[in-house]
């Protein structure tokens, strides 16, 4: 049997790690009291992110077919991890340029104009330049059908007006990705994306507006800008006139996916801090680690980042490899890993009890940034109800998919075989409704059966997916209401979104367990058994979990970063 490996997202993202240095160490570039002076003064990481340009990091905004390092969409969310796993803010500000270009990546060339606009744009993102995703507008948040931003037919070109506002790095970014205005009327085909190039454009014809002041993320360039008479080519529109909120929609199955690696990265400076915590403060002669009701909710905190981490896995590399299911797997991804996360730190606070709100304190003082910073990730590329509205949309397609035509084991390895390589993106294969049902919940029959025959937890997988059909049912007996959503409706997408997260555990563990090799969150299923507890717990299904709670907090091992993605996978025989 051949030496151990690691699955290739979390062998990029150890290796960058180790490239910028322990985050304590006041020598390096990229580290706590550099990252809290700069939220306390409400300044931007200039240097944290010149640093991740000079360590190579905007390569993976860029695809592989345009000269960047993006192959699989995992290890691009594995790499975001790592910076929003030691500063949210220089994450969000840094990783923006991909939400930026995303527009171009998730278009399909359709000549020689196309794919030199592709070249052109990697070209800027490569040297470094921000480049930043401009839709909202001030009076209109997420409705973007009533943007007021205009791009006129206006010689050889067009000519922009109107202001985009809280748009992340509308002042530092050099290229301004923008939805305007193109045609008559208020439906979707009167709006065009462009790419506006501050850069090339006259000073007069543009001004940026300030900064507006956050709650959290407080360094970030969240201000806006305003165009009066912009010039921008004919070459600067991607796509063709009226496409725009196509394209929009395409690049959102892209971007929603990405946010993952924030909340994910967030997840774990907060649990590292609540494992810090519990073994150094002593109560009543003993450690608070010898507790039984703080190790069991310890437990349960890290059971959730698993649940977080396999949906995660599943999502991102199906991005790639299994385009046409992210119509339904973006939404919920989106929906579901930001709002687990948020009630993980929130639980990981009840751990830190005071110190969860000390600004001063040594390590701990850093908890109430991550808590701050990490609230904006629900809400931007479309807010949980937004994404959940989207889900909402789908349910007949979903019911009338289910349980649908058997998909054996071997149809999800693509998505759930850490040990494979995930493929490029082709953008020709996103679709804006994808096929009926969704694939990880037309498979779970077969995974199930497959757990129970590999001894994993099978009656937890069974009880899963009687709790599917179930669901199933009821979204099959929904009713669509006209104009307004009823608040049922989207109870029901969440517990659809918990019925896809279980099912994702039980493939990646399905797929992997036996190349895991000693490790004892695998062992017997250990954290599958735990991650499905807490579904089944969260759908009525069954009751929450103590016991299995305390065995995940047993199992976890000292100095080592508790991850299911994040570990040696020994080679098949």
């Amino acid at each position: 049997m051949a030496a151990p490996t690691l699955p290739l997202a979390a062998a990029v993202a150890r290796d960058l790690e180790e490239r910028l240095g322990d985050p304590a160490d006041a020598g390096t570039v990229f580290n706590h009291h550099r990252v809290g002076a700069a939220d306390e003064a409400e300044a931007f990481p200039a240097e944290i992110c010149a640093e991740l340009d000079r360590l190579g990091l905007p390569a993976h905004y860029v695809p592989a077919a345009y000269g960047g390092a993006l192959h699989g969409f995992d290890t691009l969310v594995q790499v975001l991890r790592v910076i929003a796993r030691r500063d949210l803010t220089t994450a969000i500000a840094h990783g923006k340029t991909f939400l930026g270009a995303a527009s171009v990546w998730a278009r399909a060339p359709r000549d020689e104009a196309d794919t030199a606009q592709a070249l052109g744009l990697a070209a800027t993102v490569l040297a470094g330049t921000p480049v930043c995703w401009a839709l909202t507008e001030p009076g209109h948040g997420s409705d973007l059908m009533s943007g007021e931003v205009t791009a006129v037919p206006d010689g050889p070109g067009y000519r922009v007006d109107g202001a985009k506002w809280l748009i992340n790095n509308a002042t530092r970014g050099g290229v301004v990705c923008l939805l305007a205005r193109t045609g008559p009327g208020s439906g979707p085909r009167a709006f065009t994306v462009l790419l506006a190039d501050k850069r090339r454009l006259p000073a007069d014809t543009y001004r940026c507006l300030p900064a507006e002041p956050t709650h959290g993320i407080r360094g970030a360039d969240i201000s806006g800008i305003a165009f009066s008479g912009a010039p921008v080519p004919a070459t600067a529109l991607v796509g063709a006139p009226g496409s725009g909120l196509e394209t929009v929609l395409r690049a959102l199955q892209l971007t929603r996916t990405a946010c993952t690696a924030l909340s994910l990265g967030a997840a774990d400076h907060a649990l590292a801090l609540t494992r810090q915590y519990l073994p150094e403060r002593r109560l009543y002669g003993r450690s608070l680690s010898e507790v039984p009701y703080l190790r069991r909710g310890v437990g349960r905190l890290h059971t959730m980042l698993f649940l977080a981490e396999a949906m995660t896995a599943v999502a991102t590399r199906a991005v790639t490899a299994e385009t046409e299911e992210m119509s339904v797997l973006a939404p919920v991804v989106k929906a579901f890993v930001p709002e687990l996360t948020e009630q993980l730190i929130s639980g990981c606070g009840e751990q830190l009890g005071a110190r969860a709100f000390l600004t001063g304190i040594a390590d701990y003082g850093r908890f109430q940034k991550i808590e701050r910073d990490h609230r904006i990730v629900g809400i931007f590329d479309g807010s949980t109800p937004v994404n959940r509205s989207a889900l909402i949309n789908q349910f007949p397609q979903l019911a009338r998919g289910w349980p649908g035509d058997v998909v054996e084991v071997a149809r999800l390895r693509a998505i759930a075989d850490l040990s494979l390589p995930a493929p490029d993106l082709d953008p020709g294969r996103i679709t804006l409704a994808g096929p009926r049902g969704c694939l990880p919940l037309r498979g779970l029959a077969a995974a199930v059966a497959a757990v129970r025959a590999a001894g994993g937890p099978s009656a937890r997988a069974e009880a899963l997916l009687a709790a599917t059909d179930r669901v199933h049912t009821e979204l099959a007996a929904h009713r669509p209401v006209p104009y307004d959503v009823e608040p049922a409706a989207h109870d029901l997408a969440h517990r659809f979104e918990l019925c896809v997260a279980g099912a994702a555990a039980v493939h990646l563990w399905l797929h992997n367990h036996e190349r895991a090799g000693n490790d004892p969150l695998w062992a017997g299923g250990l954290w599958l058994d735990a991650a499905l507890t807490w579904v089944l717990h969260r759908l009525g299904a069954a009751p929450d979990g103590s016991e299995i709670y305390q065995r995940v907090y047993a199992s976890l091992v000292p100095g080592r970063r508790p991850s299911v993605l994040d570990l040696d996978l020994a080679e098949e025989a």
